[in-house]
């Protein structure tokens, strides 16, 4: 004899089983992968946000040490900032300086520790400039003095 109407639907019941597993196991994978991003995408916010500096020079008078000005960075972050010519770079007036023309005097400084950054006065022509310091993550601040 054929299938009875209890057979068909058992084997209704099996597939309709399986396709939802299926669809279970998909959601699942999917419903990770977004968690997982946005996991990581929270971390790479929080790091932005813990590295933090700012340049607390007064515009008007830019202090001097031999052949170099001398800029001030705070770090107003909440991690220590790594204070090296491989993680900042520095524009004056849009034009990169080259990493020989300028350093740092720590290599490195805690929250709301200073740093001073010396820049070769090659760099620097008199009249109104603008400083630009571009640190990890580009993070930057931007500062405009007068020489």
């Amino acid at each position: 004899m054929g299938f009875s109407l209890t057979g068909t639907h058992v084997v209704f019941f099996i597939v309709s089983v399986i396709v939802a597993s299926a669809v279970s196991g998909v959601l699942f994978a999917v419903t990770t992968d977004v968690s997982n991003s946005l996991l990581d995408r929270g971390e790479r916010v929080q790091e932005q946000l813990d590295t933090e500096f700012k340049i607390i020079n007064d515009p008007d008078n830019i202090p001097t040490s031999g052949s170099d000005y001398l800029f001030y960075l705070k770090n107003i972050g909440g991690k220590v900032l790594a204070t090296t010519n491989e993680t900042f770079n520095i524009f004056i007036d849009g034009d990169l300086v080259l990493t020989a023309n300028y350093n740092f005097s720590e290599d490195s400084i805690q929250p709301d520790e200073v740093t001073t950054l010396y820049i070769d006065n090659s760099e620097i022509s008199v009249g109104d400039q603008t400083l630009r310091v571009v640190g990890p993550h580009a993070i930057d601040d931007e500062f405009t003095f007068t020489i």
